[in-house]
């Protein structure tokens, strides 16, 4: 007699929950279109963001990041899911990532909105930590490119216009407070 637990089927949790992911993506593009869906997926990756923010700085023992402290969690926390990302630069105005692989592996193909996830994740991270962000990504996976590239820009810009990319802002009056007892705030 066969037996299913014996049968080669590529299934486990991972597989399962990235095809869940990319089935809801798929809904959500068909239902409300590419733009919606981005911006529902947005309200989850901001949600996980403040979570994965919250235990990196606990578990560094830190009230909030500096910027290379920033960049080297992104990295980590890709790592993490599997995502083969790394710092391609940063300085005082931008950092920048590059990634060989996705965590959602080939379900992220052809679904953009996933891509929000990484979008909300990295912008929720840097705002809640140097004040503001903004999350370009230059080239995904998802867009067919071989790999990501991810700018998260430090500093806002007067006018935006049609500059792409997704604005975060932290809490203002904490990255106000952290900057007064660092000694870099202009205080009032």
């Amino acid at each position: 007699m066969n037996l299913a637990k014996d049968a080669h089927v590529d299934l486990d949790r991972d597989v399962f929950m990235r095809g869940l992911v990319r089935e809801l993506a798929t809904s959500l593009e068909s239902v409300v279109g590419l733009e919606e869906a981005s911006g529902y997926i947005s309200l989850v990756g901001q949600s996980v963001g403040l979570q994965i923010n919250e235990a990196y700085t606990e578990a560094m023992g830190l009230p909030q990041l500096t910027r290379e402290q920033v960049a080297d969690v992104l990295v980590d926390l890709k790592q993490r899911i599997e995502g083969d990302f790394y710092l391609i630069s940063q300085d005082e105005h931008r950092i920048v990532l590059g990634s060989r692989s996705c965590p959602f592996a080939e379900k992220v193909l052809g679904r953009e909105s996933m891509c929000m996830m990484t979008s909300n994740v990295f912008g929720t991270i840097a705002a809640q930590n140097l004040g503001y962000a903004r999350v370009e990504l230059e080239e995904t996976i998802a867009r067919g490119a071989n790999g990501c590239r991810v700018v998260v820009h430090l500093e806002p810009e007067l006018d935006l216009g049609d500059e792409p990319g997704r604005e975060y802002f932290g809490d203002a009056a904490a990255v106000e407070e952290e900057s007064v007892e660092a000694g870099t705030g202009t205080g009032g």
